[in-house]
């Protein structure tokens, strides 16, 4: 059974303002600050993430090692979380990892919900920015439906 983690990148402002590269858009005061509550939440729960697998875009990677340093957990990064993801991508993505027993992969939306309502088996569940999910699932191989959904946290929730 692995224990695996969807982190969505935290808040990285607005897009429209942003003039550069959108891959090189940074985290926000705000997205840095909901960084470093869901890393003190996580590093006081006992079963944090032990390894994080993240997108190479800016936002993802700062989320990312973030996040990590706050539970003491590498980061590594992987170029498939930029694009749609399938249960077939995860698995292979987490192979490629190594081995973690509590997974946490960093990335983006619509690519995200629509992972986790596929791991979990229904057709729609929102991830909002800064947002993280845990389920359980056995595999690999890993299914459609075949997971058990132990949290959705939206970062409003997390405590200050």
């Amino acid at each position: 059974m692995t224990e695996l983690h969807l982190l969505r990148h935290a808040h990285a402002g607005n897009p429209a303002r942003w003039s550069g590269d959108d891959a090189a858009r940074p985290l926000s005061d705000k997205g840095r600050r909901q960084c470093a509550r869901l890393g003190a939440l996580l590093a006081a729960g006992g079963e944090a993430p032990d390894l994080f697998i993240t997108s190479p875009r800016v936002r993802a990677a700062q989320t990312a090692e973030l996040v990590a340093e706050a539970v003491g957990a590498p980061v590594v990064i992987d170029e498939r979380l930029v694009g749609m993801l399938d249960v077939e991508i995860v698995a292979a993505i987490l192979a490629a990892a190594g081995p973690a027993e509590r997974p946490c992969l960093v990335g983006h939306d619509p690519d995200f919900s629509e992972l986790l309502a596929d791991l979990l088996g229904v057709s729609d569940l929102p991830m909002r920015k800064g947002a993280i999910a845990r389920v359980s699932v056995d595999g690999p191989p890993y299914r459609s439906g075949s997971a058990v959904l132990r949290y959705l946290l939206p970062p409003e929730v997390v405590p200050r």
